[in-house]
């Protein structure tokens, strides 16, 4: 009697966990993916047109697509496949963002990404008041990464449009209101007299914030994204002009 009980209960416990196996497969198939980023679609050039490169973090992600739509049969616009992060991971992988092609216009920004702050084991987003957190780029560092990092473009012979770091909003995790501004101060001490373009997306932004870009958030609506695109494309058909 009692082996019949024990076969039982491992029956039982073999056919629960078995269906809870089961109900798991279920919802991992049943789980949506995820659609590919339009913005890190390769792009095939149409002979004849100028070649723009988009350099940025996620906020330039967003508006990669309008741009494009913006400047169809007027430009080829491409961007690295990838979140250029901060000024780190720009020195980095610029040569290979870059490529063996011709650029005729540089559009470029590094700013939210080093300015945010990690916590002492690298965690992300770290509360910019606890004693053990800091910048993940602090600002003399950044000074000099940006200094490198316009030095290559500039070696490209490329137009070159710095875009301005836009605003950190309030409440926005890891990261300090008034940064941004900070951090495109030192850019703009870099690149005087230079001779490159300005794509002040940061005083752009705040002006209209509360319209386009995410409560308590570094990002930007759709129709945000969208706005900030017509901005770039002012600047990119200015540098494109004869």
């Amino acid at each position: 009697m009692k082996r019949h009980t024990i076969a039982f209960i491992l029956l039982i416990t073999a056919s629960i966990l078995t269906s809870g196996s089961f109900a798991d497969d279920v919802k991992k198939k049943a789980r949506p993916k995820r659609a590919p980023n339009t913005a890190m679609a390769k792009v095939v050039d149409v002979p004849g047109l100028p070649r723009v490169l988009l350099i940025g973090d996620s906020i330039s992600i967003g508006y990669t697509v309008p741009v494009r739509d913006l400047l169809k049969g007027k430009a080829n616009v491409h961007r690295p496949l990838t979140n250029c992060g901060p000024t780190t991971k720009g020195v980095a992988e610029i040569d290979k963002w870059l490529g063996d092609g011709k650029w005729d216009v540089i559009h470029f920004n590094w700013g939210l990404h080093d300015l945010k702050y990690m916590g002492p084991k690298g965690q992300n987003l770290a509360d910019p008041k606890a004693a053990d957190s800091r910048p993940q780029v602090p600002l003399d560092k950044y000074e000099a990464n940006m200094r490198v990092l316009i030095s290559r473009l500039q070696k490209t012979g490329a137009k070159l449009i710095w875009r301005s770091t836009t605003p950190v909003p309030e409440g926005a995790k890891g990261r300090v209101v008034g940064d941004s501004a900070r951090y495109n101060e030192v850019v703009n001490k870099v690149i005087k007299g230079q001779g490159i373009a300005i794509d002040d997306q940061y005083t752009f932004a705040l002006s209209r914030l509360k319209k386009i870009q995410l409560p308590a958030n570094v990002h930007f609506s759709k129709a945000g994204s969208e706005e900030l695109a017509k901005q770039a494309v002012a600047a990119i058909q200015k540098a494109l002009a004869p």
